[in-house]
């Protein structure tokens, strides 16, 4: 039952009663049975701290008494695997607990099958580092040898997330998140909104195939348009979206629901119409051209840093951007690797489930090509893809990333329920749509607060894991501080499984590894296409 439908039902019983009350004195009586919940549902609609109850009056209700259950209803199943889809039971509960500063322990110990193949753990020490001598909110310096104004990120951050899939409340909650607890926000590749602006949040600004933002009337890429966006005190680094992980190859998409005049406005595209991103970029075409592309936006930001994101797919088209980059000695400040775990609101089920590497052997590749080529120092990895916990931040950084992103968590803590409603336009609690009604239920102030929470808490649990395996810096975490069960009987370090290459190794023919001698040869710095 929705807020209209909540008063209108109101209003009716009331003046039956009074109608009725007229001719009968007794029927006052039935105030006894309506009068009640005619208080709760006003006392939905007034709290600002749970979307459902303030869009479904009443009946919202409902949410919480089944979530209440839950816990002991599942006693009775046993949690085999470590990857439930989309998020497992205990990752969301952490989450929400988090995210509303609630206790995030829990009892009884292990809640996982630890003998089940996936299972993963981390090594801890004899003599663990003590948490409250430890940075409690570690930085990342971004920025190379040609940046002039480096950015300090955070170990956790908004991964892209735009507006116009995201409610103007969603997006003003995530920013406010990100000024209070000082991480950064991905735009996405829609553009810089004044919703994106208004909290003060620093901002990473999205460059897609589209070029919202940053396009002329015909949607190519425009020198001047660009710079007046990056010059925004508040864009603190410029992110170029060669692919996403939840739909790589495919191309962004609006519903024409979702896009109102507002939206249009600020995307420079025609109102109502579904609109497809071009699932490739026509500012470049080839390696070279792309490190040249990356070094025109970093001279027409003023010196910001900028990199690119991208799903891993062939090796040796990513081995060809490496090539580039030597061939030139020009380098991105950042690359953010996206698996193909990634999540979206809209996307066909083929390509969110069987095209794109998974982060941990993206990340890990991605790693591997850069030591190999002995430019691993000149920029940062950037981990996003399902980083949920103080534990997924842990694993990344062993496998080579410098600093995480998480979009799907984020919105959790927005209160996100997974309605999957997203590409609707009905979302539930207003974090994905663009319908008033639904927005209105997601009250900025609380759902702020929430998002910092979150950020603040899970950022702490990876400082103590760390602490608990003995490191004072994430830089001294690596592949072996992480275990994983591969078979019953047989469990490996990330070492194991993703053997670190030498540094230097893929310059030099007679030092190439043999499972990227194949890949190297068909790597070319003048095309992707030799790469196929």
């Amino acid at each position: 039952m929705k807020r209209p439908a909540f008063y209108l039902y109101s209003a009716i019983a009331v003046a039956v009663v009074l109608a009725l009350s007229y001719f009968w004195i007794n029927a006052l009586y039935l105030f006894i049975l309506i009068g009640p919940v005619i208080l709760l549902g006003v006392q939905d609609i007034l709290q600002p701290r749970q979307s459902i109850r303030i869009n479904f009056p009443v009946l919202g209700r409902l949410r919480y008494v089944f979530e209440d259950l839950r816990p002991k209803i599942q006693q009775y199943f046993v949690e085999s695997d470590t990857d439930g889809a989309p998020i497992n039971r205990n990752e969301r509960s952490v989450i929400y607990q988090r995210a509303k500063k609630q206790t995030d322990t829990i009892p009884f110990g292990t809640q996982l099958n630890v003998y089940a193949e996936g299972y993963e753990w981390m090594t801890h020490s004899i003599v663990p580092k003590d948490f409250h001598k430890l940075d409690h909110n570690p930085r990342v310096r971004i920025g190379g040898k040609e940046c002039t104004q480096p950015y300090d990120m955070s170990v956790l951050n908004v991964s892209a997330m735009s507006f116009g899939s995201l409610s103007k409340n969603a997006v003003l909650s995530l920013n406010g998140g990100a000024k209070t607890g000082g991480f950064a926000h991905n735009t996405g590749e829609g553009g810089i909104s004044p919703y994106h602006l208004q909290p003060g949040g620093d901002l990473v600004w999205q460059i897609g195939t589209g070029y919202f933002g940053a396009r002329d009337d015909d949607g190519n890429f425009h020198d001047d348009t660009f710079k007046k966006n990056a010059s925004l005190p508040n864009v603190k680094m410029i992110e170029i979206k060669l692919s996403q992980g939840a739909k790589p190859g495919h191309g962004g998409i609006l519903p024409g629901k979702k896009n109102t005049p507002e939206i249009a406005a600020i995307r420079h595209v025609k109102a109502g119409t579904t609109v497809f991103s071009p699932p490739y970029h026509s500012a470049f075409g080839t390696p070279l051209e792309l490190i040249r592309f990356v070094k025109r936006l970093r001279t027409l930001s003023g010196g910001k840093p900028v990199g690119f994101k991208l799903c891993i797919g062939r090796k040796g088209e990513f081995l060809s951007i490496c090539k580039a980059m030597v061939q030139l000695n020009t380098y991105p400040d950042f690359i953010t690797i996206d698996g193909g775990e990634g999540g979206t609101g809209a996307a066909p089920p083929e390509f969110s489930n069987s095209v794109g590497m998974p982060l941990l052997d993206a990340l890990a590749f991605a790693d591997n090509a850069l030591r190999g080529f002995g430019i691993r120092s000149e920029m940062k990895l950037v981990a996003s893809g399902r980083i949920l916990t103080g534990f997924h931040i842990l694993r990344a950084i062993a496998l080579g990333a410098d600093t995480c992103n998480s979009a799907r968590a984020m919105m959790m803590a927005l209160g996100c329920i997974q309605a999957l409603e997203c590409h609707k336009n009905t979302c539930p609690t207003g974090v994905a749509t663009q319908d008033p009604y639904y927005m209105k239920g997601l009250v900025v102030e609380d759902k702020t607060t929430r998002v910092a929470n979150y950020h603040k808490h899970t950022v702490e649990s990876f400082v103590e894991l760390m602490g608990a395996a003995g490191l004072d810096h994430p830089d001294q975490i690596n592949r072996t501080h992480v275990y994983r069960r591969v078979f019953m009987n047989l469990v490996k370090t990330y070492e194991e499984i993703y053997p670190t290459i030498p540094d230097g190794c893929l310059l030099n023919d007679g030092d190439i590894p043999f499972d990227y001698d194949d890949y190297m040869k068909r790597a070319s710095a003048e095309s992707f296409e030799v790469a196929v």
